[in-house]
């Protein structure tokens, strides 16, 4: 089946496809009874998951506001605040990614379309390009992160968890991510100073606080989503369906999205959702396979014989995750390996909530990876620079990764804190 796998990869066969593919090996092949029925009542319950409905909704309320231009209103509402910073508008980087991914959760749109906005003025102004290009590859996958999160909403249905609750529990460590970014700019000035241009003067409080009157319509869009979540008054797919009529009426207003605009939008969400459905589908039917052929039952019962402290077992599943986000993209690492990692973590009796913002995090490093880190493709093409450039440049942004990891890891109340409070509210 590994084998199958591989060469169906290799030879460039669609990911859902290929799992399929080595699904009906090992059930043809490997087991004795027909599976005929149990294999499309497992597609059919992925397919039909009440969970998943959120999903469509919010991809489309990210591009509404990918062709709605809000991403130039964030850049406004923020470049006033960053000129009396140590790196000045490199944080622009770092904080618009995060503000846009808060509205989009797709890790591709945000390095795409911020990206487009800041690269020029950056290098208008004389900025390095090496950290230009490492914090926005960086910074842009902070859309799997911050809520809503597409990976999240995919991950919460695998597991069955609440997909509030995920939501929730990506906030605090999306928030110290991104001011490790900040920080990791500010100490490469410091070291680096001769490399930065003069600071810009600064436009005066008046000035900024104008300025971020840009933010106001986002800011209102992800508190009209967030807050109704927390307080329990809408489900993730009512908020998801709040967001899409939200970004509708933004786009209205900024008149940036004509009916052309909107018909593109939902082409892109339904293919994009259909990419992902299928893929899931395929990690469905697979899963089914190994659950008959019982490799997830004899491998939990292997690492149960090892007994590995849970410090030791992070740190082994880790490599496992960044070796296979060399390959695989992050929606596809998850579904392929949930369905073995799922009885490990549970007998190691890791929190699913904070497994979930963890494996989020493993997934981000993995997005800028070498040789498939997505976002390195995607900043090769905005930026005209070699693949081995930007890999290299976004290096150092791996490491604060990693101790971002380690950080989740050491204070779990990161992740888990919001979700608690948001079940004590509801047993109130």
């Amino acid at each position: 089946m590994a084998g199958s796998l591989a060469l169906m990869l290799t030879f460039g066969v669609w990911i859902g496809l290929s799992l399929l593919g080595v699904a009906s090996v090992g059930l043809i092949f490997f087991i004795d009874r027909p599976t005929g029925g149990a294999t499309f009542t497992a597609m059919w319950g992925i397919s039909s998951s009440w969970t998943l409905t959120a999903m469509p909704l919010f991809i489309l309320m990210g591009e509404i506001l990918h062709r709605a231009k809000i991403a130039e209103n964030i850049f406004k509402g923020i470049a006033p605040w960053t000129t009396r910073l140590p790196g000045g508008m490199m944080h622009v980087n770092i904080l618009g990614c995060a503000v846009f991914a808060a509205v989009t959760g797709s890790s591709a749109a945000t390095v795409t379309t911020v990206g487009r906005i800041t690269m020029p003025e950056l290098r208008k102004r004389g900025y390095p390009d090496s950290l230009a290009i490492s914090t926005l590859a960086a910074a842009g996958s902070l859309g799997l992160l911050i809520p809503p999160s597409i990976i999240l909403i995919v991950y919460g249905a695998i597991v069955e968890e609440s997909i509030a609750k995920l939501f929730l529990a990506g906030i605090f460590p999306g928030i110290m991510l991104s001011l490790l970014f900040v920080g990791y700019i500010v100490i490469w000035t410091w070291l680096n100073p001769k490399k930065f241009p003069k600071a810009e003067p600064w436009p005066g409080i008046m000035s900024a606080i104008k300025s971020s009157g840009n933010l106001i319509p986002v800011a209102f869009l992800i508190l009209s989503i967030m807050v109704t979540m927390y307080r329990g008054w809408v489900t993730a797919t009512e908020a998801a369906t709040i967001g899409v009529f939200a970004s509708m009426f933004l786009a209205f207003l900024n008149r940036t999205l004509s009916f052309s605009g909107m018909y593109q939008s939902i082409l892109a969400a339904v293919r994009t959702t259909c990419m992902i459905m299928l893929i899931l589908q395929g990690a469905k039917v697979l899963t089914l396979a190994m659950g008959y052929l019982g490799i997830p039952r004899e491998l939990a019962a292997w690492i149960a014989d090892m007994n590995m402290t849970p410090f030791f077992l992070i740190v082994v599943i880790t490599i496992f995750y960044l070796l296979l986000g060399c390959f695989l993209d992050g929606i596809s690492i998850i579904v392929l390996t949930m369905s073995i990692m799922l009885p490990i973590i549970e007998g190691a009796g890791i929190d699913l909530i904070l497994f979930g913002i963890y494996l989020v995090l493993v997934v981000e490093v993995a997005q800028i990876t070498p040789p498939i880190g997505f976002n390195i493709f995607l900043l090769k093409g905005l930026t005209g620079k070699s693949v081995a450039f930007v890999a290299k440049s976004t290096a150092p942004m791996v490491l604060v990764m990693l101790l971002m990891i380690a950080i989740l890891m050491s204070f779990p109340e990161l992740a888990t804190y919001l979700p608690s409070q948001m079940q004590n509210a509801a047993d109130m």
